[in-house]
């Protein structure tokens, strides 16, 4: 997808964040739950002091003891065992749930690089459809690093693809950025680079947006716009919300797909660690 380059993002993003504000009529109208990890203040107001993300097919040298698999990014803290639940829904399809769990296991990539495992599954009335092991890692700056992952499609049991899987430092694989430390409206990077696999691109367009969604109301979520070079059509928007995580996702691209959060918890330590396929989740 090639990255649009007008103010309409910042339109739209408000739209899309009121109509994620009435989504849920119902349910509680408090603060986020819990509180952000330690910045000191609302990680959107601290003052920007952190380099330049990669963006495209820029090489990066990273050292591997920069890096830790323990994630405490404000925006997605990935606590070992948490399992976030989502429901999505396709115009004209049956709903999915959609699973994603920190793994208690890490792996050690190709860069040398040791991430965390996340496991992130796909059901269609109870028939899994996608199943996909990812790889995160947060540098010294507290920026949440995309590693790569390694993915299956599923159709009546089967896998029919494997189409995106990568990992970083392998076969000319670069890692991107899924969330910086301390995100700015008009920030760009790459999340992804494996050339022709693999070019996905972010950009912060919001970073104090009111959103509800079934787990309840949340202040100072962040929004990015998604988009790739190798789909040049397609525009996805996502939510996150301090000390939470993902909490809504609306791919605008074709079909009005929705993913938005509905239960957060603790899930057991095998949760997410079987093979592909099989994700125990």
């Amino acid at each position: 997808m090639i990255k649009p380059r007008h103010m309409w993002p910042l339109a739209i993003a408000a739209t899309l964040t009121c109509a994620a504000c009435v989504s849920n009529p119902s349910a509680s109208s408090g603060a986020n739950p819990g509180e952000p990890p330690a910045l000191g203040q609302n990680p959107a107001s601290a003052p920007a002091a952190q380099p330049l993300l990669p963006t495209g097919g820029e090489p990066v040298n990273l050292d591997p003891a920069d890096f830790s698999a323990d994630i405490t990014n404000a925006y997605w803290p990935m606590k070992p065992g948490t399992r976030w639940v989502f429901r999505g829904v396709e115009e004209g399809e049956p709903p999915q749930e959609i699973v994603i769990v920190a793994t208690t296991e890490t792996k050690k990539l190709a860069n040398g690089i040791t991430a965390r495992v996340v496991r992130d599954t796909a059901r269609s009335e109870g028939r899994l459809i996608e199943d996909t092991i990812d790889w995160y890692a947060q540098d010294k700056a507290g920026n949440l690093w995309y590693m790569g992952e390694q993915t299956a499609e599923y159709e009546n049991g089967k896998v029919v693809s494997r189409a995106g899987s990568w990992e970083a430092g392998k076969d000319g694989a670069m890692p991107g950025i899924m969330l910086p430390a301390l995100p700015r409206d008009g920030q760009q990077y790459r999340q992804e680079y494996k050339k022709g696999e693999a070019e996905d691109n972010g950009e912060v367009i919001a970073t104090d947006a009111l959103v509800q969604v079934k787990t309840g109301r949340y202040k100072s979520a962040v929004v990015t716009m998604d988009t790739s070079n190798l789909e040049k059509t397609a525009v996805e928007y996502k939510f996150y919300a301090p000390a939470v995580g993902p909490l809504l996702a609306l791919d605008i691209s074709g079909g009005a797909v929705r993913e938005e959060l509905v239960k957060i918890e603790q899930a057991g330590p095998a949760a997410g660690t079987g093979p592909i396929g099989k994700p125990n989740p």
